[in-house]
């Protein structure tokens, strides 16, 4: 790489874990600016090294954790990482980012990002300490959660807190289900798609990076540092989204209840406040846990106060965990919501599957679809959040009907079939949506289901379809592919979006000030297209099609009462797609990106491989 570029720490590390071998990935000038980091750089090796025919668990796969240009500088959030590979639920392409301090101290012990490929005959796990590269035994963490995981590498390895950071699995990573997830530190998940599974099935338990000595060189220090003081400016007082399951000024018809079986939740007022900001932090004690260069507060370790889960400490659940835990699950009471969220970190699953998982079994059992004995023995009555504790513990230890559960929603509803099927939410790539009823949230519903990532790809706004005039549902689709650049340009950054809201001007003058570029904001767009349409060119190529852009018949259904009682989107689907492909520049009847597309983003090598 170029001497002259500032914000990149200059190479990437290979880890073969076949072999052991630890090898250095060094990329041109051209690369970079092409493709950036974080989620662009890492959809670039993703298409360039895995063959789309190859299983989300062949050691062929590989595991991608980037940070970017402005990782570990005084950008907010900026310890951000992307982590890129196939994911385990759609065998399709992922990129989902966790925060924390992983991605800044990568950069200052030398790299931009990690790809691991290969898998181990026993269990390793990676150490870095500047020059120091090791892959150790990790024998004696198996079975470990992801809270305790953390505490014996930084204790066996002599570092305190702040010394070092650790990436790791729980005992669903290690037992390869396949809605398991990556953890940075306590509670910092990049969870969509199974990027955990993928990184059990390499038998990789962590990757413990110490703080480094080498810092991140950049070319405009001081204006960067202006810079992000404008950011924090408009993002100050943000306490981040753990009361949004109580907030009074929420959305109607918004919260995703019992399974969407209805749209209102039928919560005592005094129940109902539990779940409020104001109530959750004056009630568990909270510890500021920041981020890397983080002022906001939302950040935080609570500690459960009293009841029967007095002492249990949790990181500060975001709304997506409280919305899973509470109304999915029709259970009212916050403690135990509280733990349910703890205990999905520590056990490594994903959130917002794990909640449409165990919404879907209840309200199973509910109609008899599922009975007592094929759950050996558990009473999954709605709000029964003991009986919820056992059957997340047997998931991620595939005990018992856990074994099938631990495939995900799509193909435990498919396998027990029938009407049970039928009230499964899931997009028919094979991933769930996140935590809120779509249903009254078009554009998330839409971006959820034609997204290449296996999670969000645009940063979808609120909308009930009964107050919006003609024309609406196509404006959906138009927002989502008009947007689509700038997130994923953003998602390449190494940056946390709750500090940088996607504001592309700031980011491009960011950019410039680190790395020295003079890039335009059209420059910016075009780099975050150029993956969406690597990745879209990837699934393609993995079997994905136009009819997998489209959410299942519960998720996509329409609602029986509410706000927006029988108003449906399904009826508007094709015409939303056809407009959206249109405007991506995708043929209309099979989503593949047009050969000219491609040649204008510089992707002329994927045209012989989709066309």
């Amino acid at each position: 790489m170029a001497n002259d570029i500032g914000g990149y720490a200059g190479k990437m590390l290979r880890v073969d874990m076949t072999t052991g071998e630890l090898s250095n990935i060094v990329f041109n000038e051209k690369t970079l600016r092409s493709y950036i980091g974080g989620t662009g750089i890492g959809a670039k090796i993703l298409y360039d090294e895995v063959s789309p025919t190859i299983d989300w668990a062949d050691p062929d796969n590989r595991l991608i954790i980037a940070s970017g240009p402005l990782g570990g500088t005084s950008i907010g959030g900026s310890g951000t990482i992307s982590v890129i590979t196939k994911g385990a639920l759609t065998n399709g392409a992922t990129a989902t980012q966790a925060n924390g301090y992983f991605g800044a101290f990568l950069k200052f012990s030398g790299y931009d990002g990690i790809v691991v490929q290969g898998s181990s005959k026993r269990w390793m796990y990676l150490h870095i300490d500047d020059d120091t590269v090791e892959l150790r035994d990790a024998s004696h963490l198996l079975n470990t959660n992801t809270y305790d995981t953390v505490d014996c590498i930084k204790d066996e390895l002599g570092k305190k807190d702040l010394q070092m950071s650790v990436v790791s699995i729980g005992p669903a990573g290690e037992n390869v289900v396949r809605f398991a997830s990556v953890f940075v530190d306590k509670g910092h998940a990049a969870g969509h798609n199974g990027t955990g599974a993928v990184m059990g099935s390499k038998k990789l338990k962590a990757i413990a990076v110490a703080r480094g000595t080498k810092g991140v060189q950049t070319k405009d220090r001081a204006t960067l540092r202006q810079i992000a003081e404008k950011l924090y400016e408009n993002v100050k007082g943000w306490s981040g989204t753990v009361g949004g399951v109580g907030r009074p000024s929420r959305t109607p018809g918004t919260l995703p209840i019992k399974n969407y079986t209805t749209n209102l939740w039928d919560i005592p007022q005094e129940k109902f406040v539990g779940f409020s900001e104001e109530y959750i932090r004056k009630t568990f004690d909270p510890t500021p846990h920041p981020c890397w260069a983080c002022r906001l507060t939302h950040s935080t370790m609570m500690k459960i106060t009293s009841g029967p889960y007095k002492d249990t400490v949790v990181e500060e659940p975001e709304y997506e965990q409280l919305a899973a835990w509470g109304p999915v699950i029709d259970n009212q009471d916050i403690a135990s919501a509280m733990m349910l969220s703890g205990l999905t970190d520590r056990l490594g699953l994903e959130n917002n599957e794990s909640g449409w998982l165990v919404g879907w079994v209840m309200e199973c059992y509910e109609r008899g679809l599922l009975t007592k004995s094929v759950l050996d023995g558990l009473d999954m009555t709605w709000g029964n959040t003991e009986a919820v504790k056992q059957l997340l513990h047997m998931i991620a230890n595939r005990v018992g009907c856990g074994d099938f559960l631990a495939e995900g929603v799509m193909r435990a509803s498919q396998k027990v079939g029938g009407e049970a099927a039928k009230a499964a939410i899931y997009t028919m790539k094979g991933n769930t949506p996140r935590g809120h009823d779509h249903r009254t949230r078009w554009t998330e519903m839409f971006d959820t289901c034609t997204s290449n990532t296996g999670t969000l790809e645009t940063a979808g706004v609120p909308n009930i379809p009964e107050l919006r005039g003609p024309g609406y549902p196509v404006e959906v689709s138009t927002h989502e592919a008009t947007s689509k650049g700038r997130m994923i340009f953003e998602d390449s950054l190494g940056t946390c979006r709750f500090n940088t809201r996607t504001n592309l001007p700031l980011l491009t003058e960011a950019m410039k000030a680190s790395t020295g570029w003079d890039m335009t904001q059209e420059e910016a767009r075009n780099a975050g297209l150029r993956a969406v349409n690597l990745m879209r060119a990837f699934n393609v190529q993995c079997g994905i099609t136009r009819e997998h852009d489209a959410p299942s018949e519960r998720y996509g259904s329409t609602p029986v009462d509410g706000p927006t009682k029988g108003i449906g989107v399904r009826p508007h689907w094709d015409e939303m797609l056809n407009n959206y492909y249109s405007i991506l520049g995708w043929d209309v009847k099979t989503g593949k990106p047009l050969q000219e597309t491609l040649k204008s983003l510089d992707l002329e090598h994927v045209i012989k491989d989709i066309w």
